[in-house]
């Protein structure tokens, strides 16, 4: 692709920065701004969401038929990259860019009329029901059954380190319907209300102080067999669909590039004690840098297929890699440029809410948190020993 913009691409440059002066607040910016979690809670998220659809822009990635603006590789970069710039909220990527899809490719025309229109509205908050306490990295393992009943499964087991199920009035989740001598082609992909009698969420805290995940429990749960999604025991395939698009089909360049660029202040600071001026701060800066423009050229190479129809496929795991890596080395370098004042940590959440003097500055308050939650971004989604793994076979052939 043309990496030189047109005169046509430049207006819709400024058409973005427009729309975003207009619609971003000062308190949804900050909000953003001290959120280290990786989604920003449903009140601040939401509230773009509906900004953005009534805009016409909900889902980039869509389909127009489906909602989706009509937008070349060209515009859905530079949307990303000014949303990146302005600090904009997280909207919920769950539904738009992983079940959303889905529906799109697997979806019966009752689940798209009825689940897409509310996605794009921001009226439906999903959460992902696939990882279990003994089957993580090994998901073909999971063990949450749906057994049939007429027209209903009812549904028994639990699901772990599910992101904002608390917050969720969805769930999409991987449920076994059968068992078969291989263990992916009894797996059923099932939409859930949240709020069916028998389900259970418990709250966990992680490591850096945040409630995001759950252990969310299903206790004679029925669902109706309506709200399977493509055929039954073929869910293991549109699993793996979906995460090639939580994998492949966001641009993290822009966002990798912001949080460098707040380090980076950090470092030129009084506060820090100009950290920059230390060499080895100002050299793993400039690798990071670096890093950073190699995984904007191979986002740019992928969307630019997107938008010709292709799916994502393997190079996902190469993004989603890398990705998960430059942002830990972001994290670990903002640590190391706060120094000693990384030891005084806010337990209180969230941290935009606080009515009381924080132990730091405002701008270290998300340092260590960020941190902290950051280790889990190469387990996540697919742990980088599982993407290696991806990448072997499907890239190089191995």
């Amino acid at each position: 692709m043309d990496l030189t913009f047109s005169a046509e691409e430049r207006a819709f440059e400024q058409e973005v920065r427009d729309f975003i002066a207009a619609n971003l607040t000062p308190e949804m910016k900050r909000a953003t701004a001290l959120t280290p979690s990786v989604f920003s809670d449903p009140d601040i998220g939401m509230a773009w969401q509906r900004k953005l659809h009534k805009q016409g822009w909900g889902a980039p990635g869509w389909p127009v038929d489906y909602g989706g603006p009509k937008w070349t590789p060209a515009q859905r970069w530079i949307f990303e990259a000014e949303c990146a710039r302005a600090g904009v909220p997280n909207v919920n990527v769950m539904g738009v860019k992983m079940v959303g899809p889905v529906i799109i490719g697997f979806g019966t025309q009752e689940q798209k009329d009825f689940y897409l229109p509310r996605i794009l509205s921001g009226e439906d908050y999903w959460c992902q029901g696939y990882s279990e306490p003994g089957s993580g990295s090994d998901l073909a393992s999971l063990k949450t059954r749906a057994e049939r009943d007429g027209d209903d499964y009812i549904i028994n087991g639990t699901k772990i380190w599910t992101t904002h199920a608390h917050h969720a009035n969805r769930m999409f989740a991987l449920v076994r319907t059968s068992e078969t001598e291989k263990k992916q082609d009894g797996i059923s992909f099932i939409l859930i209300d949240m709020k069916t009698p028998g389900i259970t969420t418990r709250p966990i805290l992680t490591i850096g102080g945040d409630h995001e995940v759950n252990q969310v429990f299903f206790d004679d749960v029925r669902v109706p067999v309506a709200n399977r999604v493509g055929e039954e025991g073929k869910g293991w395939t549109y699993g793996k669909y979906l995460l090639e698009f939580e994998r492949g089909a966001g641009i993290a360049s822009a966002k990798l590039r912001e949080a460098l660029r707040t380090i980076s202040e950090l470092a030129e600071a009084d506060i820090t004690g100009r950290a920059i001026d230390d060499p080895d701060i100002s050299l793993r800066m400039s690798e990071i840098e670096v890093d950073i423009d190699a995984l904007e050229m191979t986002e740019l190479r992928v969307l630019s297929a997107l938008q010709t129809g292709e799916r994502p496929g393997a190079v996902s795991s190469i993004l989603k890699l890398r990705n998960s890596e430059i942002r830990q080395a972001v994290t670990r370098l903002g640590v190391d440029v706060i120094g000693h004042d990384g030891l005084a940590v806010e337990p209180v959440r969230p941290l935009y809410r606080l009515n009381h003097q924080p132990p730091v500055p405002e701008g270290m308050l998300t340092v260590v948190p960020e941190y902290l939650n950051g280790r889990a971004y190469t387990i996540f989604g697919g742990s980088s020993e599982v993407q290696r793994e991806i990448i072997a076979k499907m890239v190089l052939g191995i």
